[in-house]
């Protein structure tokens, strides 16, 4: 949107200025998106990066990217774009209105204006374009560091997410469109062949609709806010929420929500009461005491976890010794009167006899 105000206090105040139609910020002296199927349409790069829509503009319209030119092109103390508004005030306001080129331009004075007029290009060899011959060197480019692009969002968290074009990068049915690109119907079709088009276009838009409601999902969960989805639960908790999942479809985000929440609570409450239970079971009636039973019981299992290393070790230490005499000679009378009868060898009953007093190890 651009806008001329009356000439009134320094001629820096005045001039063409330009703002965001839709968060009115100006953007005169930065950079601007310029609608190019709106007119006198622009929006500022914040608003233009959110996908904004205002009236009858739309964010797939065309656009170009419009910024500030402050070097000079035909004189040192005019810039590129002092010099496009001064032929674009002339042009508007009519050749010799000097004081409305002036409020136009906003820089310069009408005085300026008309002298610099006169000695670029009515004093020019090739009038009314202006000699090329006054043309000051253009200013050396800035280096500039090249910044290596990647495919990793930028402005959001979710990879493949475009939220300027509200698309993602692999939508639902990604290949929906290759059955329909092609397709051309003419009058020179038969019956059938229409029915067939259109079944075919039928089927398309049915899955674009499945194509929006998941899409529109995703918007009303607010799925696309990584980090507040990264809520830490326990392992079951977990487990419980990922076959709740199902019913997400069926619910409203916060109909969903009030009900994931009453079954982490009533799972909470079934591990407290089974917890008293077991309290009561073992004779504790204070809640200090089952505190104490806790800490006591967690010691109770760490012992016993060590223990079971220490008899796995000494298993394996006891098989390392025997191995080498794998003899009748380490069996009792009982075991060789076993063997005999079942008809099994020594390796056999050793191997069994091993695993056994691991399983009880662990027991």
């Amino acid at each position: 949107m651009k806008n001329g105000k009356p000439a009134q206090g320094l001629a820096q105040e005045v001039g063409q200025k330009f703002h965001c139609d839709n968060c009115q910020a100006n953007v005169t002296d930065g950079v601007r998106i310029n609608c190019s199927h709106c007119p006198e349409f622009d929006l500022c790069t914040t608003c233009f990066s959110q996908g904004v829509e205002l009236g009858s503009h739309k964010n797939d319209h065309p656009y170009r990217v419009v910024t500030r030119n402050h070097f000079s092109i035909y004189a040192e103390d005019w810039t590129a774009d002092e010099e496009l508004l001064l032929i674009d005030g002339l042009r508007q306001f009519g050749m010799g209105n000097w004081k409305d080129a002036a409020e136009h331009i906003g820089t310069k004075t009408k005085e300026q204006c008309e002298q610099h007029y006169l000695d670029v290009y009515v004093a020019s060899s090739t009038w009314p374009l202006p000699a090329d011959e006054i043309k000051p060197a253009l200013p050396p480019p800035k280096k500039q560091s090249i910044k290596v692009l990647s495919s990793q969002p930028s402005n959001h968290e979710i990879a493949g997410y475009m939220p300027g074009r509200l698309e993602f990068e692999t939508e639902w049915e990604n290949d929906a469109e290759q059955v329909v690109k092609d397709m051309v119907i003419t009058d020179d079709d038969t019956p059938e062949e229409q029915e067939l088009k259109l079944t075919v276009l039928r089927i398309y838009n049915h899955k674009l609709d499945r194509r929006a409601d998941r899409k529109q999902f995703i918007f009303d969960r607010g799925l696309l806010d990584y980090r507040k989805n990264q809520t830490k639960y326990p392992k079951e908790e977990r487990e419980l929420l990922a076959k709740t999942k199902v019913f997400a479809q069926m619910q409203t985000k916060a109909d969903y929500d009030e009900f994931t929440t009453g079954l982490l609570n009533e799972h909470s409450l079934r591990q407290r009461i089974a917890q008293l239970q077991e309290w009561r079971r073992q004779g504790i009636t204070t809640l200090k005491d089952g505190a104490q039973y806790e800490v006591e019981r967690s010691q109770r299992l760490s012992r016993r976890s060590t223990t079971q290393r220490d008899s796995m070790h000494l298993l394996e230490r006891l098989y390392k010794l025997a191995k080498p005499k794998a003899s009748y000679d380490l069996l009792c009378d009982s075991e060789k009167q076993l063997c005999l009868e079942l008809g099994i060898s020594l390796r056999l009953y050793m191997m069994a006899k091993e695993t056994l007093l691991a399983e009880y190890a662990h027991l």
